[in-house]
């Protein structure tokens, strides 16, 4: 498996975890408990699928890129 395959496969998973930290998070608000500690554990999936969302979008423009660069040569 090359790593775009891993990055894609790890943005998945990392959108399941966020996911879930975010309906804890909204349980704990609900039952009227102040949980700072369940509030941060959402930042850390979402930076995380913010650094493999960034690699995804600009994939295809280096690719772009690599090719034109390629066909000058």
């Amino acid at each position: 498996m090359n790593a775009s395959k891993w990055i894609r496969q790890i943005h998945r998973w990392l959108s399941v975890i966020f996911v879930l930290a975010v309906i804890a998070n909204f349980a704990v608000l609900g039952r009227g408990d102040i949980a700072l500690w369940i509030g941060f554990s959402t930042l850390i999936p979402l930076a995380l699928l913010l650094f493999t969302g960034i690699y995804m979008f600009v994939l295809p423009y280096a690719n772009r890129w690599r090719s034109a660069r390629r066909a000058v040569q």
